[in-house]
């Protein structure tokens, strides 16, 4: 069913971009100012507005200060880290140190160091297995190991949690509820047809909710935590954050004072670095909303780049996190003029000009619809030179490896693009997919998961290469996977989704979210399956995980 025609009034007018397209891009689409009398769906302000043009977290002097006092810190704890590992014969020590940097926010610094312990303990793992033995080594030592191991691509038998089930096949009874907790975390990096793992979840779960209420308050709301989010599925800025505050809370000797202080010392560090990329991303929104009416739209600038920064925290890797933001918040305005402004009519001649992706045509096109899509779309050109010339001004601004990728990153465009096409003519046919795999056969990809991955290891520059990004652009399992958690998450509410299932499966609303549940467990699976196989380098699938 085709959309109402509309009343569109065009007179000529002083084009606030007529300066970017002149010269620079070498286009000659003529000046407009579109009146409609069509209102854009109303969106809920930001509620950050301009509160990071002025905010300032520390003084320049006080940033100076930290950073000195963090350099010494980190050699410290670096020395720390070195001697524990290389002297001392508890592994539960080594482990629980991995752990801790990890969870606390600074194991980055030490990446070499982690693993290089964790690559020598996999393989006296390995080698006991060859051999036919069996450690010695307790429930919560055993589950540790084998969820640093694997939440670090090695391949670890989860039959060496065979030994702690009794002979009806259940796991034997502790009192120590962190055993549990750390087993309860173990399971869930679990591939298809882990059975012990499924019934280890399945067990800790009910152990865990009934023994809540006589734990130590600390203990008890690290419980909750858990249950609620696997430590696995946490944001890693955010569960740094928490756990910071969790960590100092300990006693000693639980708790090391070195590294809690440059915890504190290299976050705060980081959220000023974070605060002056938010700035900078605030101008060029406040600039970008001068020259067209957006109101169409969500503003949603910060959160779009606590997502990217959920992808990629480390302060060398500042170009990606703000490049990443901007076309994709350039890419979520397409989307909401796709999803809730634009005609059927309007989003088909919109999306075959991306496809043929030469600027006139693109921007004529939307001279002719909207006003609006000529600023976006120029500032899609700008931040990507899609049509391949690059002047020595815009050029300083990328790097080499970025260069090299623009073709891929102009495939990125149209194939978003297409696939938000495809969602007006299901919303305007009104159409429900009989299968719920149907609609997640279109839905995940547009979730755009695999377009931040490509995108995020083109900006990584050397640490991808042109093989590693290929093989995100040919949808494998573990990339699919991260999509359908992003979409069902993202979506989990959705009455399309729901509806789908419930048609499927004849399931009543509280059913079908149990199904969808079902689905995200499923896809988690295929995540963990895909980082154990070995093809490709951790360092790139770490990031293809983060978007989930």
């Amino acid at each position: 069913m085709q959309s109402s025609p509309r009343t569109i009034n065009v007179v000529g007018a002083i084009n606030p971009v007529r300066a970017l397209l002149i010269g620079a891009m070498g286009t000659t689409c003529d000046p407009v100012v579109v009146v409609e009398h069509r209102k854009p769906q109303p969106y809920t302000p930001s509620p950050w507005g301009d509160f990071f043009l002025s905010h300032q977290p520390c003084t320049p002097s006080q940033l100076l200060s930290m950073k000195e006092r963090a350099r010494v810190k980190e050699e410290e704890v670096k020395q720390i880290v070195r001697d524990t590992f290389a002297s001392s014969s508890d592994m539960a020590l080594k482990l629980e140190l991995v752990d801790t940097l990890q969870r606390i926010g600074v194991g980055y610094h030490y990446g070499e160091e982690i693993d290089d312990l964790l690559r020598a303990v996999h393989r006296d793992v390995q080698a006991l297995h060859q051999e036919g033995g069996c450690d010695d080594d307790g429930l919560y030592v055993t589950s540790l190991r084998f969820y640093l191991l694997r939440k670090h691509g090695y391949r670890v038998s989860s039959d060496v949690f065979v030994k702690f089930k009794d002979e009806q096949g259940n796991f034997a009874s502790t009192d120590d509820a962190s055993c549990f907790l750390m087993l309860y975390d173990a399971a869930h990096l679990r591939t298809r047809g882990e059975e012990i793992l499924d019934s280890a979840i399945a067990f800790t779960k009910i152990r865990l909710q009934s023994v809540m209420d006589s734990l130590e308050p600390e203990l008890a709301r690290e419980v909750q935590c858990t249950l609620e989010t696997p430590r696995y599925r946490r944001v890693e800025r955010v569960e740094a954050r928490r756990y910071i505050s969790v960590y100092e809370r300990k006693a000693a000797p639980s708790r090391n004072d070195t590294i809690l202080e440059f915890a504190k010392l290299d976050y705060n560090i980081l959220q000023a670095l974070y605060c002056e990329e938010l700035k900078a991303l605030t101008i060029w929104w406040k600039d970008l909303r001068s020259r067209a009416d957006l109101r169409f739209a969500r503003e949603r600038v910060v959160e779009m780049y606590f997502w990217m920064l959920g992808v990629v925290h480390e302060p060398q890797y500042s170009y990606s996190r703000i490049l990443l933001t901007k076309f994709f918040k350039l890419v979520s305005l397409i989307d909401d003029f796709c999803d809730s402004y634009s005609t059927t009519e309007e989003s088909e001649e919109f999306t075959m000009a991306i496809e043929k992706l030469a600027l006139t045509l693109i921007l004529e096109t939307a001279c002719a619809m909207h006003k609006k899509l000529t600023i976006i779309l120029t500032h899609l050109h700008l931040l990507l030179q899609i049509d391949g010339r690059w002047n020595e001004e815009v050029a300083e601004q990328f790097p080499a490896y970025m260069k090299a990728h623009v073709e891929l990153v102009k495939e990125l465009l149209i194939d978003i693009a297409q696939r938000y096409h495809a969602e007006v003519k299901w919303r305007d046919e009104h159409y429900v997919p009989a299968k719920v795999e149907e609609h997640l056969q279109l839905s995940a990809p547009s979730s755009a998961c695999m377009h931040i991955t490509n995108l995020t290891s083109i900006s990584l520059g050397d640490v991808t290469t042109r093989e590693d990004i290929q093989w995100v652009s040919s949808y494998p399992k573990i990339i699919r996977g991260v999509c359908t958690i992003a979409r069902i998450s993202n979506d989990i509410m959705s009455h399309e989704r729901e509806q789908a299932c419930m048609k499927e499966y004849g399931f009543a609303p509280e059913q079908a979210k149990g199904k969808l549940g079902m689905l995200i467990d499923e896809a988690g699976m295929d995540i963990v399956e895909g980082c154990l196989d070995g093809k490709q380098p951790m360092a790139l699938l770490e990031k293809v995980v983060c978007p989930m």
